[in-house]
């Protein structure tokens, strides 16, 4: 019977994970990869989400679970008719118009109904399996972890088995028929329960709370505890991918451990048990914590692992909790309701509020000191102790007992208030005298402010005001101004930064770890050409061999980055920019950031939006040279490298026009891919892998850079067809072919071809 119903749940978890990346994958193509889209997106799964824990919630409280089982079934039958799941012909709405609720009507018409069902599976099979008189099923919480498993084979097995093996409308055919598994398996479930002795097991366990309704502090708590893992997640996922390692498939590790943590957590007998992780939980966080604020480039092997630790220790902490103060079984379900709330209360707030808050990943710090607060504490002889935190271990606010004297209050927060003022002695000092070894003032402040959170480590709330203290701490340390900094900014797509290099005679554009332009302060060298856009590399060897062939009058370019590409525009000639993220565009367009638009000669415009979209509503034939440059921290946006796009560039060329690729990319080789769209689309394609030693040669501010182009015919290639820098792309059949139905980013992962680098 626990098999059956462990298969049951382990099932309709891989189907509820795998199904979000496909539908995402369906409808790129279509809408793009803007704000807007994605938002629309997480907003339509999360509400989805709750919806089917609500319905599990209500449908068993008002009909009870025998009849609940029927009525379920029944819905279960509704989605049968809606698949494979297909996003229908006919495209978004008129540029101008938002695509928002136009996507939230499509995406509910095609997949809603399927999604609300398998999401609410979890939750019933769980309240099904409390009534069937099974010896565990007093306290059947422990089959979430199968349901966790089985997200966590979707989550390593969609982007490493199902998107590299199946095209898309296989995919769509695979998940129904894995649909029609599912309402099997439920109704044989159903079946065991309606055959089972009525009424609920009795409570065989004493440590399994037998309340009425957990109180409106108690539920708090539920959701705070699912909330804080929720947003670390994001904050951990975000600050690795973007400002240590831009890895593709990065971000499957920190998600793959939260779902182990769930895994742990909920263990009848757990590996790790919740006061064992309670007592490292202090010594953890205040020796890893400044590794947010202090990165070093040549430690990304240790840091990442690092990071991934201290996220593991807070959410094992949190999803402990969560097990500890689990009520009865007759609660069951609104359990899961208001955890199921605090993860996306946790979710929404990293990735839709963080982002207009904060010009810097702060949400990272913020939720590890928020985290402290919902810490209990061990005592010796092992139990959870509640009368020295605020809350007791159910969430119920109650007096202290008398063991706690009103001194040991007030200290709680007078010695954390005694360590702000030592901090901010601290970095008054090192900032005002001649003694500024910036490692050394950084290393005194750690060992003050960890240890002083040491000796805090038995009172949770202290420890969590003096957490709190030493983290802001830290983190006023690392943003002191130094003058090199001009402008931060951070919005959906990350944060951006520019600044002056440290020779002083450059300023930078960066975008996580990406370097998206550099500019010569000096006047006289403001109109050059830098990075990977220098006259002596690729790109000034295209505009050298094309524009007799052309005239380059007109040019389409896809990415703007700090608009050093406008530095080649010529009195006759009109560039059109593309570029998806609005805060790029106004970083380039800023004289006092770059001048490379405001200098320009010629007639430049910035269209924003998706590249493909907005390049697709361009006439044919308007464009003499295409160029894609939407590369991002090295991320490949794939649905601008398919066959259908690669098409639709086609028409928008003259009949003697160009099509340029920057595949730089520092551990992808995209160079399989280009050939073999060129081979199938019946196109010339030539390549040139500039390669600078040490990926920066300073003096002329060039990068190393790795560029394709393609033509109809030789002849439009101009004079490159000579060039011995420039060597013909060779088509290989076994390379993949990628559609907006097929990619494969794991075989170019894995591929031992040497990747081009990507500096940052």
């Amino acid at each position: 019977m626990v098999v059956l119903f462990a298969i049951t749940l382990f099932v309709s978890a891989g189907l509820l994970f795998a199904v979000q990346p496909m539908v995402g994958k369906m409808i790129l193509p279509s809408f793009g990869g803007t704000p807007a889209v994605w938002n629309t997106c997480m907003v339509f799964f999360q509400a989805v989400l709750l919806a089917g824990y609500l319905y599990a919630h209500g449908a068993v409280s008002w009909l009870g679970v025998r009849r609940q089982t029927v009525l379920h079934l029944l819905v279960m039958l509704g989605p049968l008719a809606l698949l494979p799941i297909v996003l229908a012909a006919g495209g978004p709405p008129a540029a101008d118009a938002s695509p928002v609720g136009w996507l939230l009507w499509r995406l509910t018409a095609v997949a809603g109904l399927p999604i609300f069902v398998v999401s609410a599976t979890a939750p019933l099979l769980q309240k099904w399996f409390a009534q069937t008189g099974h010896p565990s099923a007093h306290d059947p919480y422990f089959l979430y972890g199968a349901s966790n498993l089985g997200s966590l084979a979707a989550l390593l097995g969609y982007p490493l088995l199902i998107e590299p093996g199946l095209a898309l409308p296989a995919q769509t055919g695979s998940w129904a028929w894995g649909y029609y598994g599912l309402v099997a398996l439920v109704a044989m479930c159903a079946f065991v329960v309606r055959r089972s002795p009525s009424g609920p097991a009795r409570d065989r366990d004493s440590s399994v709370p037998i309340e009425s309704a957990p109180s409106a502090s108690r539920r708090v708590r539920w959701i705070l505890c699912a909330a804080v893992p929720s947003s670390l997640l994001l904050g951990v996922t975000t600050h690795i991918t973007t400002n240590i390692a831009a890895v593709p498939l990065l971000w499957v590790l920190p998600l793959a451990l939260y779902l182990v943590t769930f895994i742990l957590a909920f263990e009848r007998r757990p590996i790790l048990p919740h006061r064992v992780m309670i007592r490292l939980f202090p010594f953890v966080l205040p020796v890893l914590a400044p590794l947010i604020f202090f990165e070093s480039p040549h430690l990304t092997w240790l840091s990442i692992p690092l990071h991934l630790l201290i996220f593991f220790a807070v959410a094992m902490v949190c999803h402990g909790e969560l097990m500890r103060t689990r009520p009865a079984t007759q609660h069951l379900t609104a359990f899961y309701l208001w955890m199921s709330f605090g993860g996306v209360l946790g979710g929404m707030f990293n990735a839709v509020a963080a982002p207009f808050l904060f010009d810097s990943i702060v949400e990272y710090p913020l939720i590890l000191a928020a985290a402290c607060f919902l810490l209990p504490a061990v005592v010796s002889n092992g139990k959870v102790r509640a009368d020295v935190r605020w809350t007791d271990v159910g969430g119920e606010y109650r007096r202290r007992t008398a063991s706690s004297t009103t001194s040991a209050n007030r200290l709680d927060v007078a010695l954390p208030a005694i360590l702000a003022g030592l901090c901010a002695v601290i970095i008054w000092a090192f900032r005002r005298t001649s003694w500024n070894s910036t490692w050394l003032s950084v290393g005194i402040l750690i060992v003050i402010g960890a240890m002083t959170c040491f000796a805090f480590k038995d009172r949770p709330l202290r420890f969590a005001l003096g957490f709190s203290v030493y983290l802001a701490a830290i983190g006023v340390y690392s943003h002191i101004p130094t003058g090199a900094l001009l402008h931060e900014e951070r919005n959906f797509f990350g944060v951006k930064r520019v600044f002056v290099t440290r020779e002083g005679d450059l300023r930078k554009f960066v975008h996580g770890t990406t370097n998206h332009g550099m500019q010569w302060n000096d006047p006289a060298r403001r109109s050059e050409p830098t990075a990977y856009y220098h006259r002596a590399g690729p790109v000034g060897d295209v505009f050298r061999a094309l524009r007799p062939v052309t005239g380059l009058n007109r040019v389409g370019i896809v990415g703007l980055g700090a608009g050093a590409m406008a530095t080649y525009v010529e009195p006759e000639q009109h560039f059109t920019f593309y570029e998806i993220d609005p805060s790029v565009a106004r970083i380039a367009r800023d004289p006092k950031l770059f001048t490379f638009l405001s200098d320009c000669r010629g007639k430049v415009d910035v269209v924003l939006g998706d590249g493909r979209l907005t390049l697709g509503d361009s006439p044919n034939g308007a464009f003499d040279l295409i160029m894609l440059d939407a590369f991002s921290s090295d991320s490949v946006p794939t649905h601008l490298l398919s066959r259908e796009a690669l098409a639709m560039y086609v028409d928008k060329l003259t009949r003697d026009g160009a099509i340029v690729f920057h595949i730089s990319n520092g551990y992808l080789d995209l160079e399989p891919v280009m050939a073999r769209l060129a081979g199938d689309a019946g196109l010339v394609a030539l390549h040139r892998q500039d390669h600078v030693v040490g990926g920066v040669e300073h003096d002329d501010a060039r990068m190393s850079s790795h560029f394709v182009i393609m033509a109809r015919k030789e002849a439009d290639l101009g004079e490159l067809t000579g060039l011995a820098t420039w060597p013909h792309l060779a088509d290989e059949p076994g390379a993949p072919l990628w559609t907006d139905q097929y990619c494969n980013i794991v075989d170019l992962f894995l591929s031992p071809r040497r990747p081009t680098h990507r500096d940052g």
